[in-house]
């Protein structure tokens, strides 16, 4: 769909004989092309996009700005608890979405409020953030191909 790689396809062949004087392995590897293209375009493909474990410990009186920012980002928060005078969260927020985050968190907490990200996972990209990708992977082939 946008030149990434392929994961979790399954394509099962049968009926097919190997015949000494006809058979080639290219027939065979072009017969896998075509099964795989069709089984492909047959499917509903989706992007894929990692998700991160964020830790955010915040002041408490800047909770409902940081909840607000997460929500914004796209983020599912997984948790709250309470650390001395520092509220933590926990959430899973899109990587993408956490491109300087650092310097949102800072405004947000007059510098009081630090966070810790680690990869957790893959997760479905929803439908309209797909489609941009997409699309901006098209316009990217098409202008190299144009330099070439």
């Amino acid at each position: 769909m946008a030149g990434y790689r392929v994961v979790d396809v399954k394509v099962d062949f049968y009926d097919g004989k190997m015949h000494p004087v006809d058979s080639k392995d290219i027939a065979f590897q072009i017969a896998g092309y075509f099964a795989f293209k069709e089984c492909f375009s047959a499917s509903r493909p989706c992007l894929l996009e990692p998700i991160h474990s964020v830790e955010i410990r915040i002041p408490e009186d800047c909770m409902g700005k940081v909840m607000g920012d997460l929500s914004s980002r796209r983020g599912k928060i997984q948790g709250m608890e309470v650390e001395g005078t520092f509220q933590v969260i926990k959430a899973h927020v899109p990587a993408k979405e956490l491109y300087r985050y650092s310097s949102t968190l800072r405004s947000l907490t007059a510098g009081r409020g630090v966070h810790a990200d680690d990869f957790s996972h893959y997760e479905e990209m929803p439908r309209e953030a797909e489609h941009k990708v997409v699309e901006e992977s098209k316009k990217h082939r098409q202008h190299v191909g144009e330099e070439e």
